[in-house]
């Protein structure tokens, strides 16, 4: 009876689910542990080299070249060349933050991809067990607690450097953090709504076959993953990555223009150095798996690969997950190569006042069509709400624009009192302007003028 149990409750080929996590034997468990590391090592050091030939071809450059075929090697020689670097420490810093400043920033990214799903259940050395190291009920909100965690290593890098560009890009690193995290935990919200669920897996088998939607007595197909039903939360989380990760156009805290090097300014070419840049890499690949597996399928082949039946299962989804991967990280160089770095002010009031008002109006949305699709729900009570939502609304639109409408007249007004004050006096904007009457000078008295010695 005990052996049927064990053999009920231990995990069998095919799609995964919380039921199956558990049951790993120990060395299972550290293999999966050891896979993860490596392949975010490997993806941090072929990541770089990407980047800089992307961008490169991007620039009509060549990029590495020298160092390995098609310069493969290069990020390996700078890998190697900041860990045997000698370790400097600036004499006013605190020796124990500076230290493990970079640690914080780095670990937390790892963390997070222990919950990522790879592919279903595979037969691993004759133990069946999830691709996937684990999974929780809450799998999605540890995701972005590890997120949050990471923000205290660039704030601590910033803090403990004792100088004020460093302090500066930290500060910064904590607003951006806090303004933009909201944003993206409201853009999870809809993806919830629709897989009732927070568990990484089972919100990526949810995406396995959309069923349909009985609209009017019709059954409509609907689409599997939700990025299609979903869009407005996708771009917003999309916009939410670059923010989190610090990357163009939102990279401010280490914004070379006006801080040096941000909160990285006072540590070395060295292997702390090596940390932050691994660390920001790991994150964006973090928040590249994150969309993938909430919006893009997770680890199912997309159409037309999904109508051949042994695609989704085995280790072929291993494949698919590494392309779709490496299709957003492009997306992050693209955007990188294309786009200027904004302003500070804009980038929190973008945060604010654009991607979180968007985001609760699409939550009420998604809600009220998912309200729809409860079985004996009043209708009517439904129609009221909606209708009640639609008029604040409206209502909050016009007020504001008539209150934009009324500064934008104010500020033409005094532009056009500014222009007539000028007129009259020209030499009320603040800058000297010569007078019209000048005395006529000739000779070297001339020279004496033109050159400003006169």
């Amino acid at each position: 009876m005990n052996a049927t149990r064990v053999l009920l409750a231990a995990p069998q080929p095919g799609p995964s689910g919380l039921e199956d996590f558990g049951h790993d034997p120990l060395w299972i468990s550290i293999i999966k542990s050891v896979a993860i590391f490596v392949f975010l090592l490997l993806s941090v050091m072929f990541g770089v080299w990407m980047e800089r030939k992307l961008i490169s071809r991007m620039q009509h450059r060549y990029g590495p070249n020298r160092a390995g075929k098609f310069g493969l090697l290069q990020s390996v020689a700078d890998a190697l060349k900041m860990g045997l670097k000698e370790d400097l420490y600036p004499r006013t810093v605190d020796k124990f933050l500076y230290a493990i400043a970079p640690i914080i920033l780095v670990v937390p990214g790892f963390m997070a991809f222990s919950v990522i799903p790879f592919g279903p259940n595979v037969s691993m050395f004759g133990v069946v067990t999830p691709l996937q190291l684990t999974d929780l009920p809450i799998a999605v909100l540890f995701v972005l607690a590890m997120s949050s965690v990471a923000v205290y290593g660039i704030v601590l890098a910033g803090w403990s450097s004792r100088s004020p560009y460093a302090m500066l890009g930290g500060l910064r690193s904590s607003a951006q953090v806090v303004s933009y995290e909201i944003a993206m935990g409201l853009s999870f919200v809809g993806v919830f709504l629709f897989s009732g669920t927070l568990s990484t897996s089972e919100i990526v088998a949810k995406q396995a076959s959309g069923g349909t939607w009985d609209i009017a007595g019709l059954s409509i197909p609907m689409p599997s993953w939700y990025v299609v039903m979903l869009i407005p939360s996708f771009l917003i989380y999309a916009i939410t990555m670059l923010g989190e990760t610090n990357r163009v156009p939102f990279d401010l805290p280490e914004g070379e223009g006006e801080l040096v090097g941000g909160y990285q300014t006072e540590y070395s070419s060295s292997l702390k150095f090596a940390l932050i840049q691994m660390g920001e890499y790991v994150n964006v690949f973090v928040v590249s798996a994150v969309s993938i597996t909430l919006f893009f399928g997770g680890w199912h082949a997309p159409w037309p690969i999904s109508l051949w039946e042994g695609a989704n299962t085995g280790w072929w989804p291993l494949l698919w997950f590494f392309i779709k991967l490496v299709l957003v990280f492009a997306a992050f160089i693209w955007v990188r190569a294309s786009m200027p770095r904004i302003r500070y002010d804009q980038l929190m009031a973008f945060g604010w006042k654009v991607l979180i008002p968007l985001n609760l109006a699409w939550i009420m949305l998604v809600a009220t069509v998912r309200a729809f699709r409860v079985e004996d729900a009043d209708r009517t009570v439904l129609f009221t709400i909606a209708a009640v939502v639609l008029v604040c609304c409206l209502a909050l639109y016009f007020r504001f624009d008539t209150v934009l409408q009324r500064r934008r007249e104010e500020k033409a007004a005094e532009t056009e009192a500014e222009y007539e004050r000028l007129e009259v006096e020209p030499t009320a904007g603040g800058f000297p302007v010569p007078p019209l009457d000048l005395p006529h000078y000739h000779g070297a008295d001339r020279k004496e003028v033109s050159s400003g010695i006169h």
